[in-house]
C-alpha cells in the first residue's frame, strides 16, 4: 500500500505533547496554535503524578475541542501503567490515543481491544478513536509496517527522538545526524503502510536549531512534527505549510504541463525542471494541500 493523500492527517501539522499533570499548561496550550495537543502521561510525568493527571483530561479536552483543537493522550506501554491511563482518560473522549515505545503488532492488538472494550461501556461509537503508535526504537522501526498494518484505527504514527538515541547508542548532536537514518527509514516504512508520518520532535529549544531541523524534514518529505516546546509551534506550522512562492511554481508547472499536453507533449519545463507526469502529480498536491489549510477554520496559523 502506497502514501494515500486523501488522509487528513497530514493536514495535522504540529503534534504538541503538554505535561499531563500540569493543568495550567494544558488550559493554555491553545495559544500556541498547535493543531493536535497530546496529554503526555509518559515522560512528561512523573510517575507518582499520574493518578493527578488522568483526572485533569475531561476538563483539558473539553477546553481543547471548544477551540477547534483534537485531542489527544500518550499513555504508557501496557507493560506499566498504560491500562490504568486508558481507563481513567477514555471517558473524555480523546481523538486519538498514542501509546509510547511500540516495537510490535501484538502491543497495538491489545490496545485496540482495550479501546474497544472501553468504547461500548462508555457509549462511544466504536472504532471512533483512532491509535498513534509511537515507534522509539529500532525494532520498531524494523516492525514499522507489520504496527501500521495491525489495527483499522491506524492512519498515522509518530518516530521518536531522544529514546531512539539511546537505542541506538549514538550521541545526541544539534544536528540530528545520528537521527537522519532513522527518520529516513520510518517515512519509507509508513509510505509503504499507507500511514501518514509524524516527525520526531526537536528537543533543543533554539529556534535556529529547529529551522534547520525542519528543514531536513520538509526535505526528505514530512507533513507533519511532533512538538515538545510550547515556542516553536508556530514555527512548524509555518514550515509545514506550502508557502506563496511554492505555490506559485506548482501552479507555473501545472500550467506549463496542461499546456504541453494539449500539444501533444508529454513534458515540459519550468525553471529548468522537466515536468513530466510525476512532478506534475506533485505539484496538483501540493495546491490541493494549500486549499485545504486555507479552508480549514483555524489554519494555517503559521
Amino acid at each position: 500500500m502506497t502514501f494515500l493523500p486523501d488522509n487528513d492527517f497530514t493536514l495535522l501539522r504540529s503534534w504538541l505533547f503538554v505535561p499531563g499533570a500540569d493543568l495550567s499548561s494544558l488550559l493554555d496550550a491553545p495559544s500556541t496554535g498547535a493543531d493536535v495537543i497530546v496529554q503526555e502521561l509518559e515522560d512528561f510525568t512523573p510517575a507518582e503524578r499520574r493518578p493527578q493527571a488522568r483526572t485533569l483530561a475531561a476538563e483539558a479536552y473539553n477546553v481543547w475541542r471548544s477551540q477547534g483543537i483534537m485531542t489527544a493522550v500518550r499513555v504508557n506501554p501496557f507493560e506499566t501503567c498504560g491500562l490504568d491511563d486508558l481507563r481513567s482518560v477514555m471517558a473524555a473522549r480523546p481523538a486519538f490515543v498514542m501509546m509510547s515505545k511500540v516495537e510490535q503488532a501484538e502491543q497495538v492488538v491489545e490496545l485496540d481491544r482495550a479501546i474497544t472494550q472501553l468504547e461500548r461501556e462508555l457509549n462511544l461509537k466504536v472504532g471512533s478513536t483512532q491509535i498513534v503508535p509511537n515507534i522509539e526504537s529500532a525494532r520498531g522501526i524494523v516492525n514499522s509496517i507489520a504496527v501500521a498494518n495491525s489495527s483499522e484505527r491506524i492512519k498515522a504514527m509518530l518516530v521518536g527522538t531522544e529514546d531512539m538515541v539511546v537505542d541506538l547508542g549514538a550521541d545526541r548532536s544539534r544536528e540530528g545526524t545520528e537521527l537522519l537514518y532513522p527518520r529516513s527509514r520510518f517515512l519509507l516504512e509508513c509510505a509503504a503502510a499507507g500511514v501518514v508520518p509524524i516527525d520526531c520532535p526537536y528537543t533543543f529549544s533554539d529556534a535556529e536549531g529547529a529551522q534547520a531541523d525542519m528543514r531536513v524534514s520538509r526535505s526528505i518529505g514530512y507533513k507533519a512534527k511532533a512538538v515538545v516546546n510550547p515556542g516553536l509551534v508556530e514555527l512548524t506550522n509555518h514550515a509545514l505549510t506550502p508557502s506563496s512562492k511554492e505555490v506559485a511554481i506548482a501552479r507555473s508547472q501545472i500550467g506549463a504541463f496542461e499546456a504541453a499536453r494539449v500539444n501533444g507533449d508529454t513534458r515540459a519545463k519550468v525553471g529548468g525542471l522537466v515536468i513530466e507526469y510525476p512532478s506534475y502529480f506533485a505539484a496538483k498536491r501540493l495546491l490541493e494541500r494549500h486549499e485545504k489549510l486555507r479552508r480549514l477554520p483555524l489554519a494555517p496559523r503559521g
